[in-house]
């Protein structure tokens, strides 16, 4: 019996820590923190930044570079059946994508590469789809409303199925992933970002020392990190969170994080503000989808370099729609931001931990 429980705990160590290995993140205090960019030295490209030499590309063209752009589009909902893969064709698959990218973004629908829509492409940006089982949760979801009598049109969207936390949970706890030992100053970031939500909503937020009972479980990853979501490195996507009630919040430790000051007099093209890439996905991890409003925490991009924290109308009414207004909020957290915003996502834990559970079953077995 002794030697049972003993390869059953060794087991579970095991896969445990293979689906969680932590990163060592890069912060930086403030803008001045940042090294300065050394003399004749090419500066950090983001992994999508290839995708500019494909502008003005047009339907019918056979270009290098097209099947990893739709990969991009499949990724992020455009192109919801994956082929045996892709082709460098311009075809009708790629041209449907480009479509509802645009209408997404507000952009002129063209069904063209054209420099507008791939300046937009190459933005860092939010790891989860904005099409999720092919229901558009932003613009092209939306129904556009004919009466002109109407004082604002609402883009707030949902996850499928609309989950949230249990009303009963308006005390939610929070924890960080052990193994990234972050620093006090980089903790209250986060702390700062939960109290923005909790301005205007009913919930409240605690941290606890127990990572492993916590109801948002936050954490630094690179590369491929076990959820089925890797990290791209510098740029690209800069983080992801789960959908109510799973609680993962994913960010990539190799972006360059600031963690307070002004971002706006930087030289560096890679600097990302911490605290705003945290409020957007405290939105997801809440159950908020993506906006197609720009001013919106919730809009999927946001350029490095950018600090934008206060929620938009637009956020308000759709997290209050979850979960009721504040009694004590004034509408003062409304004012309207001035930038894009990134983050994630909306895919389930439970394949990851039903993988673990599965093996796990499988090794005590054979102890049996």
């Amino acid at each position: 019996m002794r030697t049972f429980c003993f390869f059953f705990a060794i087991v579970v160590i095991l896969l445990l820590s293979i689906s969680s290995v932590p990163s060592s993140a890069h912060f930086f205090h403030n803008i001045s923190s940042l090294p300065p960019p050394l003399p004749n030295v090419p500066a950090t490209t983001g992994p999508w930044d290839a995708f500019k030499n494909l502008v003005d590309s047009n339907p019918g063209d056979k270009i290098d570079g097209l099947a990893k752009l739709k990969n991009y589009f499949h990724h992020f909902g455009y192109i919801p059946n994956v082929p045996s893969n892709f082709t460098d064709d311009f075809d009708d698959l790629l041209e449907s994508a480009i479509k509802t990218y645009q209408q997404n973004f507000n952009l002129n629908v063209t069904g063209k590469l054209d420099e507008q829509t791939m300046n937009h492409v190459t933005k860092p940006r939010c790891g989860n789809a904005d099409i999720i089982n092919g229901t558009s949760t932003m613009n092209s979801g939306k129904t556009t409303p004919s009466n002109t009598t109407l004082h604002t049109v609402s883009h707030y969207t949902f996850f499928p199925g609309k989950p949230r936390w249990s009303v009963s949970d308006s005390e939610l706890t929070y924890a960080f992933l052990p193994g990234n030992q972050l620093a006090a100053d980089v903790k209250s970031v986060f702390t700062r970002a939960f109290d923005r939500w909790s301005e205007v909503t009913t919930l409240t937020f605690v941290e606890t020392d127990s990572y492993s009972s916590a109801d948002i479980k936050i954490g630094f990853y690179s590369g491929d990190h076990g959820d089925g979501e890797p990290f791209d490195g510098v740029l690209g996507t800069l983080a992801h969170a789960f959908s109510p009630p799973s609680g993962w919040f994913h960010l990539d430790g190799e972006e360059n994080w600031v963690t307070s000051g002004d971002l706006t007099s930087s030289s560096s093209t890679t600097a990302v503000d911490l605290e705003s890439v945290a409020v957007h996905e405290i939105g997801h991890l809440l159950g908020l989808g993506h906006s197609s409003v720009e001013e919106a925490i919730m809009y999927p991009t946001i350029t490095s370099g950018t600090r934008k924290l206060e929620l938009a109308s637009d956020d308000i009414a759709g997290i209050q729609e979850l979960y009721g207004a504040n009694p004590n909020y004034n509408g003062s957290a409304a004012t309207p931001s001035t930038e894009q915003q990134d983050t994630s996502g909306a895919y389930s834990v439970d394949s990851m931990w039903g993988l673990i559970v599965l093996m796990t079953v499988g090794f005590v077995l054979l102890f049996l």
